[in-house]
């Protein structure tokens, strides 16, 4: 499983709770897609997994810029996902983004919204806020391997399904 996740904004830990951090101790990858905010809650983030894939946003302490870059691509469950933290021009910005890396889905953040957005080539994911949800449900990604592709959720912090989705591998 690829737990995904974005916006932490925390001061020291990664304020994982119920399902989230059910979600990141199950996970093969866990991707973060930037808004740490501190360096004590990317540290957290490395403690709690083995396999961090993050960004960095635009809330970042320059210690967490530095050490993350702003974007990146990975091979994961069969597809190719880009990530970064924000795409300026919205759902075309971040459309172009994932073309030009050749991926399947990408995953982004900054709104704080979950959302997924259809595209004509690719599949848009806003996994939201675990931590910092600004008005919308505490929520984070599960992305399923299966044949060809992956089966998406969008889930709450008490583990209900908001919303399903599927991206194929191309």
């Amino acid at each position: 499983m690829l737990t995904v996740l974005s916006d932490t904004h925390s001061a020291d830990g990664h304020d994982l709770q119920g399902r989230a951090l059910e979600a990141v101790r199950e996970a093969e990858t866990v991707v973060h897609a930037g808004d740490f905010t501190t360096e004590a809650a990317l540290d957290s983030f490395y403690d709690a997994t083995d396999q961090l894939f993050a960004v960095h946003g635009n809330a970042d302490e320059p210690g967490v810029r530095d050490r993350l870059p702003e974007a990146r691509t990975l091979n994961a469950g069969g597809i190719r996902v880009a990530v970064t933290h924000r795409e300026h021009g919205g759902t075309t910005g971040l459309a172009l983004f994932g073309r030009e890396r050749g991926a399947d889905l990408v995953v982004s953040g900054h709104t704080h919204q979950p959302t997924v957005t259809e595209t004509e080539d690719v599949t848009l994911l806003n996994p939201g806020s675990h931590a910092d949800p600004r008005g919308n449900p505490a929520a984070h990604a599960e992305l399923h391997p299966e044949s060809g592709g992956v089966r998406g959720e969008i889930r709450d912090r008490d583990g209900s399904v908001l919303r399903e989705f599927r991206v194929e591998g191309r």
